[in-house]
C-alpha cells in the first residue's frame, strides 16, 4: 500500500527515507518511547497539529518531533517501523489501525476514513511564543522533524466532530506532546493549546465564527462577535465597540454581498452606516447625567493573541471574519466619580457581551447580559494622576536702577530756569525774578518728591545671570511637564494655547507635531498615550552664556493607553539639545534639536528627579 500511494501520486516526493531512518535510529539509541519534550507553551510542543475542517474533508498537518515518533509509528514505512524495535506488520494494516485507534476523528461511533497524503522530513518551524504563528525569519539550526499531511473524509456536513489524539495504554491522556489549533472554514476555533485528550467540536456551517470546542479551555481568546469597553480619564471618557458587520445584520442591512467579500470600495460606506447606527445605541451616563459623545474613529481591525491593530492599507475582507473597531469620545472637565453604559444589542445568538471598564490603574473585566445590561465604572482611585500645569520659575532679574522721575524733571527745570535767570539778569530785564522763582519752586518740589514717583529700569550694561544646573533642571522639568500636559485636551486650539506658555512662537508648530507623533501608538489610527509622569534624568550644560543657555537633556515620559480591551503601559526616553530664554518675562524653550528617542520598559521605580503636579 505504501508503494501504491507513492505510485499513484498521493504521496509527495519530498519524503526522505535516509533522513527519517536517521531520526528514528537516533531515537532507538535511547528509548523507543522517549519522554516528550518538556515545554511550557503549546506551540513549542514536540508535535504540532493543525486541523482544517472544510466542506467535505478534514485535513491535518503534522509536525512530528523525534520524541513522539513512536506515537505515530503506524504511518511510517516498514523499514522505519522495524527500526523502532517493532516486529514487521504490513503498512496497510498499520494505517487502518492508525485511523481507527491512534489519531481518530469521528462524527458518531464510527471513525472517519483517512489517508496519508504526504510524508517528509525537514527542519522544525519556529513559531511566535504567544500567537503560534510561524516566524518570518526561521533559524538555520532547527532540529529535524517529520512532516505529515492526513485527510479524513465525510459524506455530509456533521454538526459535531470528535477528535482524539494517540492515547497511552489504558489511559485517556495523549501519548504524545501535541500542540494544536483547529480551523473551520479558515477561521481559528481555538488558540494554540495542548491536544491532551479527546475534544468535541460543535460546527456551525452557516457561520463558522460560532463553531466551538465544548471544553472551555479550548475556546479562543477573541471568540466574541461583539465586545464593549469603557476608558475613563480626567478629561475624556471613551466607549469602544468591537463588532462584526455580519452580526450587525441582525439590526441593520449593511448590504453584505452573497459571495462573502467586503471589497475596499464598499468599506467606507459600510463604516459610515455602522457608526451612524451605533451612535444612537448603548447610551453613556457620566455622574448620573446623560452624556453627549461624538465618533472619534472607526477602523477595520485584525486581532491576534499578541496585538490588535488597524488594517492599513485597506484590503478586500472576508465578511465572516471582518471586524470593526468603533470609538466614541465623551469630553469631561474632570475625572468623573461614576460612568455607566447601558447595552442594548442582544439577539438569540448574542446573549453575553464581554466588557471591561478601565482607568489608569487597569481594567475590571465584566459581562453584560439581557438580565444585567449595564457596564459601570466607579472612581476607586486613591492617587489619580492630576493633570495640572506646573508653575515655572521666573527668569532672574538684571541689576536695576530706580529713577525718581519727578525729581529728575524738576532738576532739568531748575537748570533751564537758572539759565533764563542769568540771561534776564544780565540784560536787566524783569523776567529774572520770575525765572528765579521757578527755579526755587522746582528745587523744593524735586526734593520733596525724591522718595516717590520712581521708575525702575534694568542696567543695560549688566550681563545676564548664569543659570545654575539645579535651576536649569527645575526649569526644564517644569517646561517639559507642561508641554506634555498640554495634550491632555484634544482641542487643537487649546493645545496650542497651552504650548505657547512653554514654547517660543517660532518653534510652536514643530514641537506640536513631534510631541503628538511621539505620543501616538503606531498601527492604532492615532490613539494617544495618557501621560502620567515626565522626568528629567540627565542634564548637561552645553553652552550657558548670555540669555539663551543650551543643555543636553535626557528625559522619560511614562503613561498608559487603553484600547481594544487592553491596558498598556508605555515609557519613552528622549535626548535633545534644548535652549531656553526669557520671553515676555517667562522662561520658554526657544530651540530644540532631537538627538534620540527610544521606547523603554516601564520603570517600577521613580525617575532621578520627580516633580509633583503643582498649580
Amino acid at each position: 500500500m505504501w508503494k501504491k500511494l507513492r505510485r499513484d501520486g498521493d504521496m509527495k516526493t519530498g519524503y526522505s527515507l535516509t533522513t527519517l531512518a536517521t531520526l528514528c535510529l537516533s531515537l532507538v539509541g535511547d528509548s523507543a518511547y522517549g519522554d516528550a519534550l518538556v515545554v511550557t507553551k503549546a506551540m513549542n510542543a514536540s508535535t504540532i497539529a493543525e486541523v482544517f475542517v472544510e466542506d467535505q474533508i478534514v485535513r491535518i498537518k503534522l509536525e512530528i518531533g523525534v520524541s513522539d515518533l513512536a506515537s505515530f509509528q503506524n504511518i511510517l514505512p516498514d523499514d522505519i517501523y522495524t527500526a523502532l524495535g517493532n516486529d514487521y506488520r504490513p503498512l496497510d494494516v498499520r494505517l487502518e489501525q492508525f485511523f481507527s485507534k491512534d489519531l481518530v476523528l469521528r462524527t458518531d461511533e464510527d471513525p472517519l476514513p483517512g489517508r496519508v497524503t504526504s510524508l517528509a522530513t525537514g527542519k522544525r518551524i519556529s513559531r511566535d511564543e504567544i500567537t503560534g504563528e510561524p516566524l518570518t525569519v526561521q533559524p538555520t539550526d532547527s532540529e529535524q522533524v517529520v512532516f505529515a499531511e492526513l485527510e479524513y473524509t465525510f459524506e455530509s456536513r456533521p454538526s459535531t466532530l470528535i477528535l482524539r489524539p494517540p492515547l497511552l495504554d489504558d489511559a485517556k491522556v495523549s501519548a504524545a506532546s501535541i500542540g494544536f489549533v483547529a480551523y473551520h472554514k479558515q477561521l481559528p476555533v481555538n488558540d494554540f493549546r495542548y491536544f491532551s485528550s479527546e475534544a468535541t467540536l460543535d460546527l456551525d456551517w452557516s457561520d463558522a465564527w460560532y463553531s466551538r470546542f465544548r471544553h472551555p479551555s479550548l475556546r479562543r481568546k477573541n471568540y466574541a462577535p461583539i465586545s464593549a469597553y469603557l476608558y475613563v480619564e480626567p478629561y475624556e471618557v471613551r466607549k469602544e465597540i468591537i463588532v462584526r458587520p455580519k452580526d450587525l445584520q441582525e439590526w441593520i442591512d449593511l448590504g453584505l454581498r452573497e459571495d462573502g467579500v467586503i471589497p475596499v470600495d464598499k468599506q467606507e460606506e459600510l463604516k459610515k452606516r455602522v457608526s451612524e447606527f451605533l451612535a444612537a445605541k448603548n447610551p453613556v451616563r457620566v455622574d448620573g447625567l446623560s452624556a453627549e459623545g461624538r465618533l472619534d474613529r472607526i477602523h477595520f481591525i485584525h486581532r491576534t493573541l499578541r496585538a490588535t491593530g488597524i488594517i492599513e492599507p485597506a484590503v478586500d475582507l472576508d465578511s465572516t471574519s471582518a471586524t470593526l473597531g468603533v470609538i466614541f469620545v465623551y469630553p469631561v472637565d474632570r475625572l468623573p466619580e461614576r460612568v455607566s453604559m447601558k447595552w442594548e444589542l442582544f439577539s438569540p445568538k448574542i446573549q453575553s457581551i464581554p466588557a471591561a471598564a478601565s482607568d489608569e490603574a487597569g481594567g475590571l473585566p465584566a459581562e453584560v447580559t439581557p438580565g444585567d445590561p449595564v457596564l459601570e465604572w466607579n472612581n476607586f482611585l486613591t492617587n489619580p494622576t492630576s493633570p495640572q500645569m506646573l508653575t515655572v520659575a521666573h527668569p532672574p532679574s538684571k541689576r536695576q536702577f530706580a529713577i525718581p522721575v519727578v525729581s529728575v524733571f524738576c532738576g532739568g527745570l531748575v537748570v533751564v530756569s537758572l539759565a533764563v535767570f542769568g540771561r534776564q539778569w544780565s540784560l536787566g530785564k524783569g523776567g529774572a525774578r520770575f525765572a528765579l522763582a521757578i527755579s526755587i519752586t522746582a528745587i523744593a518740589v524735586g526734593v520733596i518728591s525724591l522718595p516717590f514717583a520712581r521708575v525702575t529700569i534694568a542696567d543695560p550694561f549688566a550681563k545676564s545671570p548664569r543659570v545654575s544646573d539645579q535651576a536649569a533642571e527645575d526649569i526644564l522639568s517644569s517646561l517639559l511637564h507642561n508641554v506634555y500636559r498640554s495634550f491632555d485636551h484634544h482641542d487643537e486650539n487649546l493645545i496650542y494655547d497651552r504650548l505657547s506658555k512653554s514654547i517660543s512662537g517660532e518653534l510652536l508648530s514643530e514641537v506640536y507635531l513631534e510631541t503628538r507623533q511621539s505620543m501616538e501608538v503606531k498601527n492604532q489610527g492615532g490613539l494617544r498615550i495618557s501621560v502620567k509622569e515626565v522626568a528629567v534624568t540627565e542634564l548637561e550644560s552645553v553652552e550657558n552664556v548670555d540669555a539663551e543657555p543650551t543643555f543636553r537633556c535626557r528625559w522619560r515620559v511614562s503613561g498608559w493607553i487603553g484600547h481594544w480591551g487592553h491596558i498598556h503601559r508605555r515609557e519613552n526616553e528622549h535626548v535633545a539639545l534644548l535652549t531656553i530664554a526669557e520671553r515676555g518675562g517667562m522662561w520658554k524653550i526657544t530651540d530644540l534639536e532631537k538627538l534620540d528617542e527610544q521606547p523603554r520598559e516601564p520603570s517600577r521605580t521613580s525617575a532621578l528627579r520627580r516633580k509633583d503636579a503643582g498649580a
